[in-house]
């Protein structure tokens, strides 16, 4: 049985201790990370691709054009596509976006999207709904899809009841503790979040907290584990894991 690890994490943009945020990554050591608030401004991609250096991963997709959301692998992750995909917008909001690939993980096959949302309801609901349709239109039907990121929305709204259509709420499912991921100076809120296809099951969510995390951003990281289906050797194709 494979154990997936993915991290979720907004980092600011980087401008807070970059030596912590490196340090925070290398440690938890997923073997995939969707990143919200990558830099996006002048000599973005060279800063997007420090960033996964000093994680000791590679960069697989997004960046300006996803609305600065990326996919970060470990050596180990096989990628099969990628894909940016940009949201509608709305006149003085923030352009925003999605970063997706499908990935391999011990041949298990599995699709991954990272967002950061609006601050305002009626565009994350409208995002969400285009981010349904372009996963339904481009990514492998075989393909479990986990959905995640900085959701700027509070579990029981509507945003976080459309999140719900991309399968189970990790933490809610198997986490402990109020889950709070921002700020980190003072938690007090939920709205970061990873949601999965029912083929994949949460094993483990939690929230982490560290010296390092403190100066690294402004948001606490979010690490699910799922397990991945096994995959049948003759057809390619996985096999549940429910039942276990």
């Amino acid at each position: 049985m494979t154990v997936l690890r993915v991290l979720s994490y907004n980092v600011r943009s980087m401008r807070d201790d970059v030596d912590a945020l490196g340090r925070v990554m290398r440690e938890i050591a997923p073997d995939v990370a969707i990143i919200q608030e990558a830099p996006r401004f002048l000599r973005w991609r060279s800063k997007c691709a420090a960033l996964a250096r000093r994680a000791g991963m590679v960069g697989v997709t997004g960046g300006r054009a996803s609305g600065a959301n990326l996919v970060l692998s470990s050596l180990a992750v096989e990628v099969t596509s990628r894909h940016e995909l940009g949201f509608t917008t709305d006149r003085r909001l923030h352009h925003r976006g999605c970063a997706l690939a499908v990935l391999k993980l011990a041949g298990s096959p599995f699709a991954i999207a990272g967002t950061h949302l609006d601050l305002i309801e009626a565009p994350r609901l409208r995002h969400l709904d285009e981010l349904a349709e372009f996963a339904e239109r481009n990514l492998a039907d075989n393909a479990p899809l986990i959905v995640g990121g900085d959701l700027n929305a509070a579990p029981g709204s509507a945003t976080w009841q459309r999140m719900l259509r991309f399968g189970a709420d990790a933490f809610a499912a198997v986490g402990s503790g109020d889950g709070f991921t921002y700020s980190t100076a003072d938690p007090v809120r939920r709205i970061d979040g990873v949601f999965a296809d029912p083929r994949l099951r949460p094993v483990k969510a939690e929230v982490l907290d560290s010296a390092d995390i403190r100066i690294a951003s402004d948001h606490r990281p979010l690490v699910v584990e799922y397990l991945l289906p096994d995959v049948d050797t003759e057809t390619g194709n996985g096999v549940g894991v429910g039942a276990l």
